[in-house]
């Protein structure tokens, strides 16, 4: 195994195992769903909120036979992806692809265990009277978009294309 993949894999322990506990210790520990919209900052609360679609909330009406799909997508991308990170020799490709693997993994175990994503995290910002959300999301959503925004840095700072005029 190489470091690089040794990397990948502490990223996607990393990933898994924050989503899951910041989860847990929310909804058992916390209570999340006793409390209501709980204020952290001006701008970000804490609530509970159970997304069974996709980003955004899509595909929230398919049924338990959209479920099944969907978490057997979601299992070939991880497949697609660990293979993608068991063969790179780049570092950061292979973190990033770890907190992808990482996220995908704990909201697969929210939709087993739960039939649907736990989010929490709502950021807002009131401009005059009105109020802007952005959606409700949870740690494995922050570790999947750092890892695609990782892979898009290093496919600008990357060698260039072998077949590049």
């Amino acid at each position: 195994m190489t470091s690089s993949v040794r990397f990948g894999l502490i990223a996607v322990l990393a990933a898994l195992l924050l989503d899951q506990a910041s989860k847990l210790w929310l909804l058992y520990g916390f209570e999340l769903g006793r409390h209501g919209a709980v204020q952290i900052m001006p701008f970000m609360d804490l609530v509970l909120a159970w997304n069974t679609g996709i980003s955004y909330g899509w595909f929230s009406d398919q049924g338990p036979i959209g479920q099944i799909v969907m978490l057997a997508v979601k299992a070939v991308a991880v497949v697609v992806l660990s293979v993608w990170m068991a063969h790179t020799r780049s570092t950061l490709v292979a973190v990033a692809l770890g907190l992808i693997i990482g996220g995908a993994i704990g909201n697969l175990i929210d939709r087993l265990a739960h039939g649907a994503v736990v989010d929490f995290v709502l950021l807002h910002a009131q401009i005059g009277d009105k109020v802007y959300n952005w959606y409700v999301f949870n740690l494995a959503d922050v570790a999947i978009v750092a890892g695609v925004a990782a892979l898009l840095y290093d496919s600008f700072r990357g060698a260039p294309a072998v077949k590049a005029p």
